[in-house]
């Protein structure tokens, strides 16, 4: 699966939106019930641990997103529920050849 992302220091930031359709994703409601994961970039991979951006981390990171898109409020009121934005942490048991690995 293909999603969009941005960094934010040593995180990768995505949001949980199918199209801006009602439904969750998939991807989402199998992270909330086994957050740990593995992505794959171009030439690389990180092991990681997902979790719900809350309060002003939320804020802050969805206003990044919205420097992206100016019409992201618009599309995201479309959705009966408020879109999650998901940070995806570096694992802190991730192996030693893992660069995603933090100490």
């Amino acid at each position: 699966m293909i999603l969009g992302y941005l960094e934010d220091g040593p995180d990768l930031v995505t949001m949980a939106m199918n199209g801006w359709g009602e439904a969750e994703p998939a991807w989402w409601l199998n992270l909330q019930a086994r957050p740990e994961a593995e992505v794959r970039l171009a030439g690389s991979s990180r092991h990681v641990r997902a979790r719900e951006a809350t309060g002003p981390e939320r804020e802050r990171l969805w206003d990044r997103w919205r420097a992206l898109d100016k019409d992201l409020d618009a599309y995201a009121r479309r959705r009966p529920h408020r879109t999650a934005v998901v940070v995806l942490e570096p694992r802190r048991d991730a192996g030693p050849d893992d660069p995603s690995a933090t100490p």
